[in-house]
Order: C-alpha cells, then sequence, then structure tokens
C-alpha cells in the first residue's frame, strides 16, 4: 500500500519498500528494503532480506571490542559497499510500535543492547540511495511495492520468505507473481 500525505509527498521512513515481482536489477532482485531517509534531494534505505552469511567479527576484529562479534551482517545494498552502517528496531508487541535506531557507532550500539537485550541489531554493508527524484520515478514506473512497517515478518523471516510474506499481505496478484521461479528461463 502506497502512502501519501497531505501535502501529496512520500511518507516513506519507516516503512518497508519491496522489489515488485518483474524487477530484474540485479542489486533488488526480491528485495525488502527499511526505508531510512526520503527528502527532497533523495532517499536512503537499506536491503534487510539479502543475509551475507558472516558475522562482524568475521570482517572487522575490532568490532569484538564491544561485544558485536556476533551481529549479523547482511548485504545493504550496493552504494558505499565499503561502509558497514549499524542499525537495529525494538518491537513492543503491546503497544503495536517499531522504534528505529540506524546509523549507530560501535559503542553507541553495545550500550543500546546492554540496556535493552530486546532490540534487534543488524550490520548492512552498504545501502540503496537514489538522488532527486529517481525513486518518485521509479515508484511511478511499479519497480516498488511501499508497505506499512511488518515488524513481526521483519523480525521473524529472512530471505526471499520476508520479500514472499509482506508482498503477498499487500496484494495477493503480486503474491502469485512472486511464485514464480526466480529465473524460469532455466525450467
Amino acid at each position: 500500500m502506497f502512502h501519501e500525505s497531505e501535502e501529496n509527498s512520500f511518507r516513506i521512513p519507516g516503512s518497508l519498500m519491496l522489489a515488485h515481482p518483474h524487477l530484474t536489477d540485479p542489486n533488488f532482485v526480491r528485495s525488502v528494503i527499511l526505508m531510512t531517509a526520503h527528502e527532497e534531494d533523495g532517499s536512503l534505505g537499506v536491503v534487510v532480506n539479502k543475509g551475507s552469511g558472516q558475522k562482524l567479527g568475521e570482517v572487522d576484529s575490532s568490532f569484538r571490542d564491544y561485544g558485536l562479534e556476533e551481529v549479523p551482517l547482511y548485504i545493504g545494498g550496493p552504494v558505499a559497499t565499503d561502509q558497514v552502517i549499524l542499525g537495529g528496531w525494538k518491537i513492543d508487541p503491546v503497544l503495536g510500535s517499531f522504534k528505529l535506531f540506524f546509523g549507530l557507532e560501535p559503542a553507541s550500539a553495545a550500550s543500546k543492547l546492554e540496556e535493552d537485550p530486546g532490540i534487534s541489531l543488524r550490520a548492512f554493508r552498504g545501502y540503496a540511495g537514489w538522488g532527486k527524484g529517481q525513486l518518485e520515478s521509479e515508484l511511478s514506473n511499479n519497480a516498488w511495492v511501499v508497505s506499512d512497517m511488518d515488524s513481526q515478518a521483519l523480525s521473524e523471516l529472512e530471505g526471499d520468505d520476508l520479500w514472499r510474506h509482506v508482498i503477498i499481505n499487500i496484494n495477493l496478484e503480486l503474491g502469485l507473481m512472486s511464485l514464480a521461479p526466480e529465473h524460469p528461463e532455466v525450467n
């Protein structure tokens, strides 16, 4: 479900943006992006369903100094892949709230985890970014589907399962398209 405010501007930060089942860009096929910023001059988010299979301690031993060596590392997007961004969230199922922590320094991330072990912390190598007007253009061309936050699915599902679950809940027709093989030409 796509959101617009009364000012006719996108309400994207805090939403999930899903690759349309027909999107073929290899950087974003079946991606779920947690949008963190959307302003006049551009937009920013991180891919939350493409795990790298690595933990922070495997890629940089300095994270051990903060007790963050076991934090999972995700492929956050094709921009600035030499950078690691720490982000996390806290879900309160009773209140139905979702609190996002993004761009944390290692000491701050460790402190937040110590204060509240219920925070789900992840690391992202790189991010997804769009210049002025680029995301709006892609949205109008149906490359992306914007969804309300599905915090339970975000915490419980990974990979294509997360993408498929959220897209099926948005639109049954899109959900049926999501069941097609990623590479039908090899069938």
